[in-house]
């Protein structure tokens, strides 16, 4: 595998290899390398995204002088050394494994610490518990689009900690709807999941910017709101890129919103040559191995040891940023409230940034550095 090429890769950005982590040679993408000493970002994506996906934010980030990472995390883009099949075993894909992988890349990097981890997606939970779990190395956080609601209770005499994640009763209650639905959560832990999007009927590419416009900022119809409770009713609300039609794919969701030529002609923050960038990625490798992420919340045993961090907190300087038009701020009801009154301890603001939905580091990049510099301006001490 050879590093990334892209000619929409930013000059001064490089790409390069990480070997020996935790069993995986991991594709790094990096800014600000030229100048040794400077204390280290670590930049964590989510799904579908790549390392790519932090291109906007890299130079801006770097010209504050700092060396910046953004990693293509396990069962994405050229990172490998790990099985991605649907019957592989889940245990590798579990949260504190991940943890360990970004572990070992500040290690790789000659650093004992990062100035803060950054999470976007399904990399938030992974920076949540990156800070959770090691405050000395991880000294700040940004939690991006995905609030963390916190980590397992503390446990009850006569009951462990931990427990399910998987909403247990809600598929059975989507479905029996007038208008049947399910969880994009239990369609992504499905077999077929991965097939399905490969094999779009309207191909990779339109598969794709489907998907980013219908979550973005671009989507008019995108105006989130708190949802009271876990209800069939009350989660129908959601759009159907996360609670989806019961007879549908993913692909075939997100076609009834593909974007007009001018929409797509029009779209800044996503050319139609970065697109090809993720459909080139994920026409080579599959979508399984970020699938894989979401089948471990469908197996509360795979993630089980984060019972050892039964009622700790996040304690480390933080931040919520997000859009306004984001779903994802609201799809798991209470997350939002929580990660605010008790999960993070010294969250110093939640941001709800105008103009960008669900990609809100590729929607309004300029914002979202204006945010991270306030993050690292905050005090590590008490």
């Amino acid at each position: 595998m050879e590093p990334l090429a892209a000619p929409t890769l930013p000059q001064g950005i490089r790409s390069r290899f990480l070997e020996g982590i935790n069993g995986l040679r991991v594709h790094v993408l990096e800014a600000g390398h030229e100048t040794p000493g400077r204390p280290c970002l670590l930049l964590l994506h989510g799904f579908p995204e790549l390392a790519y996906s932090w291109r906007h934010v890299m130079l801006p980030l770097a010209a504050l002088g700092y060396h910046v990472v953004a990693p293509d995390q396990r069962g994405y883009g050229r990172t490998t050394g790990c099985d991605t099949d649907y019957d592989a075993p889940l245990a590798p894909f579990r949260l504190t494994n991940l943890v360990r992988d970004a572990l070992d890349v500040v290690a790789a990097l000659g650093y004992r610490d990062v100035a803060a981890v950054i999470g976007h997606d399904f990399g938030s939970p992974v920076a949540a518990w990156c800070a959770l779990t090691r405050p000395d190395v991880f000294r700040r956080t940004a939690l991006m689009s995905a609030p963390f609601a916190g980590g397992p209770d503390w446990p009850k005499p006569g009951q462990g900690s931990g427990g399910s994640s998987a909403m247990p009763g809600l598929d059975e209650a989507l479905a029996a709807l007038p208008r049947p639905r399910k969880h994009y959560h239990a369609y992504y832990a499905t077999r077929p999941a991965n097939a399905d999007m490969m094999g779009a009927a309207q191909g990779l590419h339109a598969f794709m910017r489907a998907y980013y416009h219908h979550k973005s900022a671009d989507w008019a119809a995108n105006k989130p709101h708190k949802l009271r409770d876990w209800s069939a009713d009350e989660m129908a609300k959601l759009p159907t890129y996360y609670v989806m039609d019961r007879a549908e794919t993913m692909p075939e969701t997100v076609a009834h919103e593909m974007p007009s030529a001018a929409e797509v002609a029009g779209c800044a923050w996503m050319t139609e040559a970065e697109m090809a960038v993720y459909a080139a990625e994920y026409g080579r490798t599959g979508f399984q191995g970020g699938l894989n992420w979401y089948r471990t919340r469908f197996a509360p045993e795979v993630n089980a040891d984060l019972a050892l961090f039964a009622g700790r907190s996040i304690d480390v300087p933080s931040v919520f940023i997000a859009g306004a038009s984001d779903w994802g701020v609201f799809q798991a009801p209470g997350a939002f409230e929580r990660m605010q009154g008790t999960a993070c301890t010294r969250l110093a603001a939640a941001h709800l940034v105008p103009g960008a939905g669900h990609w809100v580091q590729q929607e309004q990049p300029a914002r979202t550095v204006e945010l991270l510099k306030e993050l690292l301006a905050l005090p590590l001490g008490c």
